[in-house]
């Protein structure tokens, strides 16, 4: 099976770029597991992403402890510990970082012995809001490493992955990920397959168990109103939830009652207002909802609505 961990920092593309490897190697007829893991909410801090890929069902589960491949979209994050760069990596892990200092650098300045690969296009950007696309670099340097995607694949993984976008963004992406891809051509499949882990040997955890305390000494008690609601965090959300009010059947509540953040409240005549001020985009409501009267839209299609009207 191969284990893929990409490294990098919120708002630069990891999860999306963890969904189209995922898709490529799913083209390639792998089954596939790829799962974002997020640290602190916010835009630049570390943000993970796990792809799994074997020929048979995969029944691993949660973080990938012990990778074949850790790429890092990012290398201020090497100097991180919370971004858990080398978690669990052993001599045989395959590195790649978008860096434009050399290989022998990091091997010289991190001390290890496992392969690592560098690659930078930061030249190729027109302005400092591009870093982002050092995720698409990344896909496609991921993909000639595994050397089990083809070219095809990839860029048919891009396209689907990206077709909310206009059609200059997903070429320039496309671009950048098969330029990496070529340029890395001679590291093809060096990256191998993990062995599968074995449960036989599991112990249960001798776990120790707190004695149960009254609801006077345990409940939290809350005296003060908090920040919540001067914290605009709608700035998060990629994708937005749109209520159907011709499918709402206006029933008890269950999306504003299943919204983590109570962004979602009840107008005059009974009917769920979505407050996307503060709406996330986790779109449990969205799962939630019985007579699946709540759609999904991309956050930048509403934005360039709104600064056409």
């Amino acid at each position: 099976m191969y284990r893929i961990r990409l490294h990098g920092r919120g708002g630069q593309g990891i999860k999306t770029a963890g969904r189209i490897l995922g898709e490529a190697l799913f083209l390639e007829k792998y089954e596939v597991q790829d799962a974002p893991r997020y640290g602190a909410e916010r835009r630049g801090a570390p943000i993970f992403s796990y792809v799994r890929a074997g020929k048979k069902p995969i029944n691993e589960r949660g973080i990938i402890l012990h990778p074949g491949l850790v790429v890092v979209a990012d290398e201020t994050l090497i100097e991180i510990p919370a971004a858990g760069v080398f978690q669990g990596i052993a001599e045989n892990t395959v590195f790649f970082i978008c860096s434009n200092e050399s290989s022998d650098f990091w091997r010289k300045r991190l001390g290890i012995d496992s392969q690592i690969i560098t690659l930078s296009q930061s030249e190729e950007y027109d302005t400092a809001l591009d870093f982002h696309y050092n995720s698409s670099v990344c896909v496609g340097a991921a993909g000639r490493l595994l050397g089990v995607i083809s070219k095809e694949s990839l860029k048919q993984a891009i396209e689907e992955e990206l077709s909310v976008f206009e059609k200059t963004v997903i070429e320039k992406n496309i671009e950048i990920s098969l330029k990496a891809y070529d340029e890395l051509s001679s590291y093809e499949g060096i990256v191998k397959r993990g062995v599968g882990i074995s449960a036989d040997s599991y112990r249960r955890l001798n776990w120790v168990e707190p004695p149960f305390e009254g609801a006077d000494i345990s409940a939290p008690a809350i005296y003060d109103s908090g920040t919540s609601e001067l914290a605009l965090t709608g700035l998060w959300r990629t994708l937005r939830p749109v209520v159907n009010k011709e499918l709402c059947a206006l029933c008890w509540h269950l999306c504003g009652s299943f919204c983590p953040d109570s962004a979602i409240y009840l107008d005059e005549d009974g009917a769920p207002q979505i407050d996307y001020e503060h709406c996330k985009g986790c779109l449990i409501c969205v799962m939630q909802c019985p007579r699946r009267a709540i759609s999904v839209e991309a956050e930048h299609k509403k934005t360039k609505e709104a600064k056409g009207a």
